[in-house]
């Protein structure tokens, strides 16, 4: 099966959907290439960035999942 890259950007406003979002990242770890998540205390968000490689519609399943998340932005570029 064909695969493409996908960088997302996601920004996580309601921290108490972070344990529901690991666990939707652990459940494509297969995929991920790479993860990093920053902290702003600040603004109290967290911003993260995964690098996938995976079949088109993986990454759209996994982004759906994501988006689906109260308090959660996240959008995708694909290479």
């Amino acid at each position: 099966m064909d695969t493409t890259i996908a960088v997302m950007g996601i920004i996580v406003k309601d921290l108490d959907v972070i344990s529901e979002l690991n666990e939707i990242l652990s459940s494509y770890d297969q995929y991920i290439v790479g993860r990093m998540g920053l902290p702003h205390q600040k603004m109290e968000l967290r911003v993260i960035s995964i690098v996938m490689d995976a079949p088109v519609d993986i990454i759209g399943f996994f982004a759906g999942k994501i988006a689906n998340l109260n308090g959660v932005e996240i959008n995708t570029v694909y290479a």
